[in-house]
């Protein structure tokens, strides 16, 4: 078991049934989930679960972190505030594939109450299968890098 295996998967108490079935769904695949929760539906703040994934990107720990609140834009908020994140919200495939190749995100977000499981899964899909481009979009991501200080 390998850094590169392992994806970091947390939530709000909305998202936690989809991100149990996305669990499931990329261990299937051969990833390594790591499923720090919620596990309980009682209400919990997205702003501790986002920054608790991104903190294992950023380490190390895990190559990419998937994260789920109601819109998955808070939680995503609260990760990229963790130096070396680049999260980004997703709800269609497109921009999954594109933050991964132009972007090179570490990090992907969705909203439970925006997307349908069937959807969510595949927007999963398209961030894990996507490769960073590099070149010019090399040097636009160090650009982002540069901000962070």
């Amino acid at each position: 078991m390998t850094a590169t295996d392992r994806i970091a998967l947390s939530s709000d108490h909305a998202a936690i049934q989809l991100r149990q079935a996305i669990a499931g769904h990329i261990a299937a695949q051969g990833w390594i989930a790591v499923d720090i929760g919620p596990t309980t539906p009682e209400s919990t703040h997205y702003p501790k679960h986002g920054e608790a994934a991104a903190r294992l990107v950023a380490s190390g720990d895990c190559r990419f972190g998937i994260i789920l609140c109601g819109t998955g834009q808070g939680i995503m908020m609260a990760a990229n505030k963790v130096k070396g994140i680049r999260c980004g919200v997703s709800v269609d495939t497109f921009s999954a594939r594109m933050i991964r190749q132009h972007n090179d995100a570490n990090m992907l977000s969705i909203g439970v109450r925006v997307v349908g499981e069937g959807l969510a899964l595949d927007i999963v899909d398209a961030f894990l299968t996507a490769q960073f481009e590099g070149g010019r979009h090399a040097t636009r991501v160090g650009m982002i890098e540069a901000l962070e200080g």
